[in-house]
Parts: C-alpha cells; structure tokens; sequence
C-alpha cells in the first residue's frame, strides 16, 4: 500500500478516542475484526499453497519449468484473488457481505506486508531479526482491529460521536473537540480510521493530515542530557549543569498485591480448558475481568506518566541527548527484568523521537550504543576501564571526583551534545577535531577477559575477523536472487 505523503506545512498524526458502543455495535466490531482476521488467514492459506504444492512436485522430479507458478502476494493480487473466490468459499459465502470490503481489505493488506517483510528480511534487506514466513492467526489470540480509508469516516458536530462505515455512529467515552475544531476551521483533514479493543476498551484512532507549527521552547540554547535507569526513572542534567532527578514511580510493584491476590482468586475458579472443551464459569470470568482491569489501570499510570515527561522535556530544552539503550538485551536480565519493563525505556525514546521533531524545534542526539557515559569522568574526561553496577559512586583516578554515578552519566550525555557539532564526543575533550568512526565490533566495547591466544594468532596471520566474514555473507547475499521457499 502506498504511503500517504503529507502537503508542505501539514503533518501525519493520530488522534485516538475511547468508545461507548451498545450490544449491537460490539458484536459489529467484533465481527469486522473477525473479517479481518479470516481474510489474513486466506491470504495466507492461498499463498503458501502454492509453496507447498511446488515441494510436492520437486519431490516427484518435476522439471522447473513444469513446476506450479508462484502466487503473488501484492495487495491488488490478493484482492483480485479474494473477490473471485469469496462468492464459492464455504468460509465466507454465508457472511462476507455482513461486513464492509474495509475489514477484508485490512486483512489482506496486513498478509501483503508480511509477506514483504519475509521477502526483504530473507534477502538481506531488512534490518533486525530474521523474520520467518508468515502463520495463520489464532481466533483467542489475535488482536481485534479493523482499517477503515473509505466511506463515511467523520467526527459528529456534537463532539460526542463518530461515524464509521457499515458500523453507523458510535458514542465516545470522551469529547473529540481536538480534532473536531480543527476539522471545522480547515486545518485538519481525516485520512483512515483504525478501531481497535486494548485494554478491556474499544478505541477509535484518527490518522490526520492537520497544519502544525513547531513551537519554540522554553530555553532552546540549553542541551539536557537523561541518563534511565531502575532505581530513579531518569536523571537530567543539563549543560548549565543544573541536575535534575525523576523518580520511579513502580506502578507495576505498586499493584503486585493486588494482582496476586486477583490471580489467586482466579486459579480458584473453574476456568476454560481447550483439552476437554470445558467452558468457564460466570465467577471465573468475572474473577479474571478483575484481574485484567489492574493490569489495564498499571499500564494506563505508566503511559500517563511517560506522556507527562517526555513532553515536559520535548517543551523545555533546545537540544535532548539521550542513549541507545539495548532494552531486548537489558530484560535478558532476569532479575531486573520485571523492573525494566514496568520503567518503560523503549517507550520513553520513541516518545521523544516524534515529540522532538514535529512538535517542537528540538535536536534530539542519540549517543552510541557503546559510548562510556557512565565510565567517563564528567571532570576531566578520564575513561575507567572498569565499572561494575553495584558501585553506584563515580571516583575519578585523575582528577578525584567523586559524583553520583547517575548524575555522572547525565554530565556526560549533555556535554555530547556540544562535542556533536565540535569535538570528539568524549566530554571535557571538546575543542579537538573529531574522531574517525569505527566499524562496529568489539574494539568498541570495554573486554572484560583477555582474548583467546588462537584468536589472536588467528589476528597476527591475517584471518579475517568473525563480524567481518558476516559483513561479506551479508554482501553476497543481497547480490544473489534467493529462492523464498
């Protein structure tokens, strides 16, 4: 699907609303959701038959000239396909046409770019992890949602109620007076709309094209440095070397009495088992809609706090600085795990990412994954070869500061933002000419052991090194045209 590319002087946002659906329009969402789903799950089906098929007949000796043609997978493809064969399918020929051509298409547009992404990651082309062919969706655990880009899609006059097609006009939990006065004054023009259940709730979300001007900031000739962490949520210091502490606010610990004792509760019902096709009970259900309801108000509190900060500090300062922070790795962790995912350090560098740039006349600088900010000395710029976690006192060998290993780290992170523009990137070394990069390797991390003497005469002779041989894999891999199956 083509991306929407906005006019000069208007930005893509979102704008998402809580609904208030009756019994009749809840089972409508459920049932376009379901559309959706079923829809992604025959596209898939189809595809991958022919893969299959093609197998079969490599086995038998076929030629390849005589082999079953491959299937596209494009979205005009997949439509063209589906319309054809909704009328004679038994899955749909009984309730297709209950629902709009929206949901279908939802579900075949997420098939496509599956497939997409399965083909550029198998290619090389792709960054992140090798993802693998795309699988049918479970009916218990699929996510209910449903895109909408044509038909009726509005915000009532009322402010109170959206349209949407073949689903009619559903209350909403909340005003829409934000978008509503900007649709009336011109300034915004609806694109799609997505409905979605999260969180025990149906919401509705808006994709805009809406006129915004940056804003200017408070103190825009001020660089802040944040340095994340478990103990203190962030620590923010910034190049007037005002330091700033926030705490964590531990919504999820605050709650893990209250959610024991709901899921004790709720082992003590008669709940649903697939093996014996066993139903759950009322009390089962309603013990673990309580249940849910504390996981839902944890992580409302987290999102409203993570809002709270990253738009404070998008608002205030000219220049943010933060790291690039290796979070999969970090919640490897398994006894800070519980605590860094109830921090939300993932959450709080996206937020900063498009809060920076489209709301306000913000740098964001990202500081390399491996750059020394808690081992550099805020001082004099002396780098420690060694800094366990537990010291959690920063003591400089040279100079003899000793500072908060935290505040430390801040320091250092705020003075990058200077060293970007003029120096090296190591703070009190910011009037020299800047470094050459390195290639990503181990050379730019901290070893903590000495290396193996068979690497290191592996080294000396000239063998190549391991991520180097990957940089080649990786090479002749996006040359050659690899067969997807």
């Amino acid at each position: 699907m083509k991306r929407f590319q906005p006019q000069p002087g208007f930005q893509v946002q979102a704008f998402r609303f809580a609904l208030d659906p009756n019994a009749a329009q809840e089972a409508a969402l459920r049932s376009h959701c379901g559309a959706a789903r079923a829809a992604y799950n025959w596209a898939v089906g189809w595809v991958t038959a022919s893969w299959w098929q093609r197998r079969a007949e490599e086995s038998y000796g076929i030629a390849e000239a005589e082999l079953t043609e491959w299937r596209p997978w494009s979205l005009p493809s997949l439509r063209k396909a589906f319309n054809a064969a909704k009328h004679a399918d038994p899955r749909f020929a009984d309730w297709w046409e209950e629902n709009s051509k929206e949901a279908y298409n939802t579900g075949l547009a997420n098939a496509a770019a599956a497939f997409d992404n399965y083909a550029k990651s198998k290619q090389g082309k792709r960054k992140g992890a090798r993802m693998g062919a795309p699988r049918f969706k479970s009916k218990r655990k699929a996510r209910l949602a449903c895109r909408f880009t044509t038909g009726a899609i509005r915000v009532d006059a009322d402010g109170r109620h959206v349209t949407l097609p073949r689903l009619g006009t559903i209350r909403t939990h909340e005003p829409t007076v934000k978008l509503l006065t900007r649709v009336q004054a011109g300034t915004a023009r609806v694109l799609s709309a997505t409905v979605r259940h999260e969180r025990g709730r149906w919401f509705a979300s808006f994709q805009v094209e809406a006129k915004r001007d940056l804003k200017r900031v408070a103190r825009p000739g001020v660089a802040v440095g944040i340095d994340l962490g478990v103990k203190t949520l962030a620590v923010m210091a910034d190049s007037t070397g005002e330091i700033r502490t926030v705490s964590n606010p531990r919504h999820y610990e605050a709650a893990l009495k209250r959610l024991r004792r709901a899921s004790r509760t709720v082992s003590r019902r008669r709940g649903p088992d697939r093996r014996t096709g066993q139903q759950p009970s009322r009390r089962w259900e309603k013990a673990n809609a309580a249940r849910n309801k504390v996981h839902h108000r944890v992580a409302n509190l987290r999102a409203d706090a993570l809002h709270k900060l990253t738009t404070s500090v998008a608002a205030e300062y000219g220049t943010v600085v933060v790291e690039d922070l290796n979070v999969a790795g970090m919640l490897r962790n398994r006894c800070l795990a519980r605590r860094i995912a109830d921090a939300g350090f993932g959450e709080i560098r996206r937020q900063l990412d498009y809060k920076t740039g489209q709301r306000h006349a913000t740098r964001l600088v990202v500081a390399d994954r491996w750059y020394p900010s808690s081992k550099t000395c805020s001082g004099c710029g002396a780098v420690k070869a060694k800094l366990p976690l537990h010291v959690r006192t920063y003591a400089c060998d040279a100079c003899g500061l000793v500072i908060d290993r935290d505040d430390n780290a801040a320091l250092n992170l705020a003075a990058l933002a200077a060293a970007c523009t003029t120096g090296t990137g190591v703070a009190g070394d910011q009037d020299t000419a800047p470094a050459v990069s390195k290639p990503r390797g181990a050379d730019r991390k901290t070893r903590a052991t000495r290396p193996r003497r068979k690497a290191e005469a592996g080294r000396a002779g000239g063998a190549t090194l391991p991520y180097q041989r990957q940089e080649e894999t990786r090479d002749r891999t996006q040359a050659e045209a690899l067969t997807l199956w």
